[in-house]
């Protein structure tokens, strides 16, 4: 299990410094941001809410206040990387790797983050922990 451990936050720890990295350098140098959505085909207008949301995921991951949230900031990142790959493959300008290493960075967080602390399933406005060894899903308090 420690092992387990090292993994999800070390996996956890290097997608969050990448994705607070990117939204540190969509506000401080945005004249550089602008360029990279420009020659992506992106519209400029997202930059600032693509850096205020990549704040807020690391903030939902980390924190772990709100499941929903947890699932949505790995979705958002997930979609994020993806498009941010699928553009840069097009491109052909060579950057593509970033956006790979953050790929399999979010899969292994997300999976680890399961395996450490179970997955999750919503039923009548209650949390329940499922446990897919036993087959069974006990109330979560924890989190709700």
């Amino acid at each position: 299990m420690k092992r387990v451990k090292i993994i999800y936050w070390v996996a956890t720890g290097l997608l969050s410094f990448l994705f607070v990295a990117g939204g540190l350098m969509y506000l401080l140098n945005y004249p550089r941001a602008y360029d990279f959505f420009i020659n992506l085909g992106f519209p400029v207008w997202i930059i600032y809410p693509l850096a205020i949301l990549k704040f807020a995921g690391v903030a939902a991951i980390l924190s772990r206040r709100s499941l929903f949230l947890k699932e949505l900031a790995y979705a958002g990142f997930l979609y994020d990387a993806l498009l941010a790959l699928v553009a840069h493959v097009m491109v052909l300008d060579g950057e593509a790797m970033p956006a790979a290493i953050s790929l399999v960075l979010i899969a292994v967080s997300w999976r680890y983050d399961r395996k450490i602390f179970g997955a999750y399933i919503q039923q009548k406005g209650q949390y329940l922990m499922v446990n897919q060894e036993q087959n069974s899903a006990q109330p979560l308090k924890e989190f709700v």
